[in-house]
This record gives C-alpha cells, structure tokens and sequence, in this order.
C-alpha cells in the first residue's frame, strides 16, 4: 500500500509543472433549431487536442496554452471555425457552436473523434447527476462500448468485472444472470437507472445493445430506494445518435460457438427529428462441459423524437431468449476437495429438458428543458421475465458415488418502475448550487414453483463419479406436471415488493466552484412479502460529500453515505427485525492524464451494516433470528484510458478485509473476527493493448490482460480440517487488425491453460463449478 500511495503521489507531483502551463476548453455544439449534436468531432486545427460532443452537444478537454483554430465538423452539417485563445490554467467557456446542415450531399466517411473511447468524462443521464466525474465525490467507474468490444465481451457474466476493482462473482449460476459482489455484500443491478435487482435476476444483458456499464462504490442515494451498501452497476443502453451508420460482426470460437450481430442507427426523417437504433444477435454455444450449451438471441429496437426544441421522447423494447442445459449441470461435487476431476467432467442428465426464458422490457423516457440550467426527466419501465426448466443438486455422497436429483424450476419475474427527477444549476451570490431532486417508485414480483423434484440416482444404483454413466439414470427422466398455470403452483413460493422514495441534493460550489458541497437525504418507504411473512419499513438516510479541484485535473473528495434493506424475521425477544443498515465512509484521490485520456482514482473505504439475521446454533429449527453486525474496509485503485495514441491500460487493484464484529451467538458459537463470506481479498486486473498508427502495418494491435484473487473465500464457511479457495490467475491475450471500416480481432482466453473454477465447502462435501480450459474467439466486424 505504501508502494501504492508513493506511486500515486509522484504521478500527481510530477504532472504539476504540466497542468501549470496548460488550460481547459468548454462548450456546447447545437443544430439551427437548438437540438444537441452528439459526436461531433471539436478539435485544434493542426493538433491531436480535441474532443467528441456527449449526448447533450457538450465537450470539455485541456490543451497547452496559445493560440489555435478551432474547428467543428458534423456528418452532413457545414464545418465551423474560430480563432480562440487558451489561458494557462483557466477554463475557458466558449459560446455555443451552431452547426448549418450542408446543402450538398456528401459522400460517405468515417468520423472519429479525438476523445478517447475508453474513458468518459461524464456519467449518463440515467445515473442523474449531473457533475464531471472527476468532480463528483464517488468511485464512479466506467466500462465503456470500446473496452468491451476490444476485450470480446459476451455478456455481462462474460469478463467484465476485470474493469472495474473488487468486484467478484465466485459463482456462475449457469450464466442465468450476474450476482456481482463488492465491498463485501451483493451489489443491486441496474438498466437505464433502474433497479431491476431480485433474488435470481436480472438475467445477464447482451453486450450486443449495451453502451456503457457504470460501477458505483458504496451506497448511491441518488439512485437507490433500498439496497446493500457496496453500491450498484448501471447498464446504459444503446441510443439512436443522430448519424446514419452501421455495423456488423460475426464471431466463431471454442466449443462451437457461433455469434452474429448486427447495429443500424439512423434518422428515420429528414429533418433529424426521429431516430432509431436497432440491435439484433444471435447465438449458439455448447460448453468444454458435455451435454450443457446456451442458445441466445436478442432484438432491441429504440426510436427516439424530438418533440420541440426542449423535449425529446425515447422508446425502447428488448428481447433476450436463452435456450440452455440444466441450471445445476455445470456443479461438481466430491468429498476430497476442489478440481479433484477433469474439467471437462459434468453431472448434466443429457435426457433433461433444456430450460428456456424469456426476457422483456420496455422503457419510456421523456426529457424537457426547462431552460438553459433546468432540466425535468420521467421515466417508466415494465420488466418481464419468464423460465420454465428444471435445476440439479445431490440428495446424498458417499465416496465417489452420488445421488443427484432434478427439480422443476418454472419462474415468473414482473416489475414495474416509474421516476422523475430535476436536475438544475443555480447561482445564490458567489455559492453555485447544483440540484437533484427526484421521487422513486417501483413494484417487483417474484414467482416460483420448486415444489416437483424426481430422484435420478438410487442407492443401489448411484452416479458413479469415477466412471459416469449417462443417458439412462437408474430411477429414468422426471416428467414434471404443468397442468396448472405457474400462479397455481407457485402457492407460497411468492416474493412481493413496493417501494417508493424521494431524494433531494444540493451540491454547494464554493470559489469558483473549485469546493463543493453535497448535502442530500433519501426518504424510502419499502413493503414486501417474502414468502407470507410481511413487512412494511421506512427510513431517511442522509449523504454528505466533500471535493476540491486541486486543478483542472486533480481532484480529493470525502464522503458519508448510508443505506438501508428492509428484512423479514422475529427476533428472539419476540419483537420484528429491524432493516439492515449500513454506513459508508470514504476518501479518495481523482487523477486525470495525458490531456484527460487517461483516468486514475484511488479510494479507502469503511462499511459498517447493523441488524444482520442469522439462525441461532444452539436451535437451528426456531421460528426466530440472531443478529450480527459486519465491518467491511479496504483500498481501491483504478486507471483506464489511453496512454498515447494506440496504446490503451486499463488496470486495478482492491483489499478488501471483512469481517464480524458484533454477534449474538455466543460462546463456542461466536463467529466475531471471522470473514464474511463471499469475496477475495486481494483483487487485481489489468488490460494493456497497443495498436499502430503509421507504416505498412497501420492498423495492428496486440493485448494481453491478467486477473488475479488472492486469499478467496467462499459463500459458507469450511469446516474443521476443511480446504479454503486456492489462489485465482488467469492471462488472456489477442491480436487485432483494422482499418476504417474493417475490424478482425482474434482473442485467446486461459492462455496458461489453467485449472480454474469456484466453489464451496458444504456440510461434509466440497461443491465447484469450473472455468473453460485454453479458448479463443475470432471475430469479423464491418462498418458502414
């Protein structure tokens, strides 16, 4: 750590000299009618400083001191010029640029702006606030459109957590959806700003119309009604953008996987008014494991239009079908420890039927201007999710000789959400006020039917681990009765919830904006049923953030933020559980580079939740809970963006210690300085990739990437003489050729060919799920 800080430190003194002799340009870039352009490219003639326009036509970037042309270009609009003129160390607030449409109609081109495509400066809309990242008082994280498409990323259990800093998922769950853990609990899932988080769910989102994933440490109160305190990921959705283009790819890899893409964006009337983006995939994919695949394929329209000059509605539907094995066919068990198998062995029942769901959502977004500094956005969504198959586990193992049976597992997940938010910027004598006010709802409901289980194995007949037999268990197939609807069957198997919330911040700029203030609290009323036990809570929980602009590019931030979860259960006393509560504290460093390229963040963290339930060791069967209180600290360092032009590191490292602290399980039964399962405690990533920019072979590139957790532990506890997690290392690497408008990219994932998998000690036996052996992808991208 000390290393790290040193580290840390002189990057930051030694950018000083350079900060000194260099000043900011800001701006706005419109259309005649006052409509925002996106993506236009803003740079100095004759330089590489410059900048591409965000979805509100606004671009920020830092050049050295002097005089320069200043040029402005758009896809189908005339280009602009001015003579302007940067002061050391000042930012500079250009007027608003207006483009006019070209009277002739241009050939077809390729524009790529001077920002860099792996580090944003600024979070979406959907995550409401409406400050630069370097300014805001957060560990905010963002894993752009680029760095996934770079790194061949799937979906969202597929290799995104390497972005961001301690985030782990010590099970895949079948890649059924993503349980992200950090900071030492779950964190809650998010899509365009809205929490779709349940027990099983959401399924994992299809990079295919994803954006950008957006990593928030800690508690978020501008964006959570209720939740853990480790904080949340946004997925932001792909949007129309205003340019006519296109792509698309196809993929081929390892274990039959085939995978085509297609990505249309476009005006749908001339006057620019009306947008859409359309995104469609399909997929086909078995596994190193015999007898388990997953089928995919997902359809994703958005239109969007400019109602006035101050409004715009957005429409979005998506569609995600998977077709996959059993969910439990990917575990292993054994008595004598983890990887005791090849990893190609399974348990899957090949005669099984596959379970199929369908997932989907549609969302409503309406923005208006108030004016220059007031803005109102409403959102609504609907979320439909439903499964019908089947899960696998084991009633008994004894040696090597197992007992697995199979259980129905049909689910029905509806949700409903609806938001409005403010966001404003207001001057009260020399204190700049940046608003955020906004009122959450939303209902969830979970349904599920586990009440059918068959018995595959007997024990005159078991499965044999040493020498599998498959295709004719002993005890034959299940043949699960659906002649109810899933309602019927689901009986109590139910989980419902309410919840609805307002917000209110108001960050305070002091001197020129270079202090800033922020002082919020959330009031959230939740209700939920979770399997016939209700409980109805509510709590106002504050936020306090503190952050100061070194310079343009520096910045130290400060901040208090709490969280709450409503629980269900009766105390030993006899008295209902309180919510789980959890307080964040934290410090930390922002660092830009490399004329804001290139991003570092470094953060130290403490995280107390209260009230905790666990069952009592003493009466295990007793209608009631104990409660027990956690402590989770650590360190966490992040850096992404480009280095030089064609040279591109993304790269963290996280410590994280959690532990008990208050238990009320006494004597022997005490877990007090115990770790709390579920994480690793050193995590660290790393991504570097270099591609040429000149010569005859312009346009190649190599990466390599690492990822590796130390001192793992897992979702129970072992028992005595029981084995612990061993040590996680994986290398990955590819090589890249592209032009304008093709790409060819070729990636080889487990280069060391590795022995990797995840698991748990249960009880009397080990259970472990394992990752692929060596495997590569190559893929063939065209745009348009």
């Amino acid at each position: 750590m000390k290393r790290l800080l040193l580290l840390m430190l002189f990057l930051c003194t030694g950018e000083v000299l350079y900060a000194q002799s260099t000043g900011t340009i800001t701006g706005l870039v419109q259309d005649e009618v006052g409509n925002p352009l996106p993506y236009a490219s803003v740079i100095l003639e004759g330089t590489s400083y410059g900048a591409a326009t965000g979805e509100a036509g606004d671009y920020q970037f830092t050049a050295p001191a002097g005089n320069y042309t200043l040029v402005v270009s758009e896809v189908g609009f005339a280009s602009f010029q001015k003579r302007i003129s940067i002061k050391t160390g000042q930012v500079n607030q250009l007027p608003v640029v207006v483009l006019k449409e070209a009277q002739e109609v241009l050939g077809e081109f390729t524009v790529r702006g001077q920002r860099s495509e792996y580090k944003v400066d600024k979070a979406s809309g959907s995550l409401r606030l409406n400050t630069p990242l370097i300014e805001a008082p957060q560990n905010i994280q963002v894993i752009t459109a680029q760095s996934l498409e770079d790194q061949q990323i799937m979906d969202m259990a597929d290799g995104v957590l390497r972005n961001v800093s301690g985030a782990t998922r010590l099970e895949h769950w079948g890649n059924l959806y993503a349980r992200v853990n950090m900071r030492g609990s779950r964190v809650a899932a998010f899509r365009n700003g809205m929490n779709v988080t349940s027990n099983w769910g959401p399924l994992t989102e299809d990079m295919s119309f994803v954006e950008n994933i957006e990593f928030v440490k800690g508690p978020a109160g501008f964006m959570m009604s209720n939740g853990n305190p480790s904080g949340i990921y946004n997925v932001v959705t792909k949007k129309p953008t205003g340019q006519t283009k296109g792509s698309v790819n196809l993929t081929l890899g390892s274990f039959d996987l085939y995978r085509g893409a297609l990505d249309l964006d476009g005006r749908l009337s001339k006057d620019g008014k009306l947008l859409y983006r359309l995104n469609v995939m399909g997929q086909s994919q078995n596994s190193f494991q015999n007898y388990t695949f997953q089928n995919r394929y997902s359809i994703a329209p958005v239109l969007s239009y400019q109602l006035d000059d101050k409004t715009k509605l957005t429409l979005e539907y998506a569609y995600q079908h998977v077709k996959m094995s059993n969910v439990g066919s990917a575990y292993v068990f054994s008595t004598e420890g983890y990887g005791i198998y090849d990893q190609s062995f399974t348990i899957a029942e090949p005669g099984l039927d596959p379970t199929k769901i369908d997932d989907h959502s549609i969302m409503a977004n309406l923005q208006h201007d108030i004016n220059d500094h007031w803005k109102v956005t409403g959102q609504l969504a609907y979320f439909n999710y439903s499964q019908e198959g089947s899960s696998m586990w084991l009633n008994g193992i004894e040696g090597t000789n197992l007992q697995r049976y199979a259980s129905i597992w049909d689910a029905l997940n509806e949700s409903a959400y609806g938001q409005v938010y403010l966001n404003g910027e207001v001057k009260t004598g020399g204190i700049n006020h940046r608003v955020l006010a906004g009122l959450d709802m939303g209902t969830k409901e979970y349904l599920a039917d586990w009440s059918q289980s068959h018995q595959l194995d007997t024990e005159e007949i078991p499965f044999d681990l040493e020498n599998p037999s498959y295709g004719y268990p002993a005890n034959g197939l299940p043949k699960f009765d659906r002649s109810m609807s899933l309602k019927q069957r689901a009986n109590t198997s139910v989980i419902l919830q309410s919840y609805s919330g307002f917000y209110a911040q108001d960050e305070l700029g002091f001197f020129d904006n270079s202090l800033r203030l922020t002082l919020a609290g959330r009031y959230t009323y939740v209700s939920q049923n979770s399997y016939g036990t209700t409980v109805e809570d509510s709590k106002i929980t504050p936020r306090i953030g503190l952050s100061y602009t070194v310079d343009n590019q520096t910045a130290v931030y400060a901040l208090y933020d709490q969280a709450f979860v409503p629980q269900s259960g009766v105390l030993k006393n006899g008295n209902p559980a309180k919510p789980i509560t959890g307080n964040n504290m934290e410090l930390g460093l922002k660092r830009d580079f490399f004329d804001g390229k290139w991003s570092t963040g470094l953060s130290i963290y403490r995280i107390f939740k209260d009230n905790e339930l666990v069952s009592d060791p003493e009466n295990p069967t007793a209608p009631y809970s104990l409660q027990m209180q956690t402590r989770t600290q650590g360190i966490e360092f992040d850096a992404r963006g480009e280095l030089a032009p064609g040279l591109v590191l993304t790269a963290n490292y996280a410590y994280t210690d959690s532990e008990i602290t208050e238990d009320e399980r006494a004597g022997e039964f005490s877990q007090v300085g115990q770790p709390v399962a579920g994480f690793a405690k050193h995590l660290a990533n790393g991504w570097l990739s270099y591609s040429l920019q000149n010569g005859s072979l312009k346009g190649f590139g190599i990466s390599a990437g690492f990822t590796f957790q130390g001192d793992r532990t897992t979702w129970n506890w072992p028992g005595d003489g029981q084995m612990a997690l061993p040590d996680y290392f994986k290398l990955d690497g590819g090589l890249s050729w592209e032009n304008n408008n093709l790409i060819i990219r070729a990636n080889v994932f487990n280069v060391l060919n590795k022995y990797l998998y995840s698991g748990s000690a249960y009880a009397t036996y080990y259970y472990y799920q394992a990752e692929a052996p060596r495997n590569a992808r190559l893929s063939v991208g065209f745009k348009f």
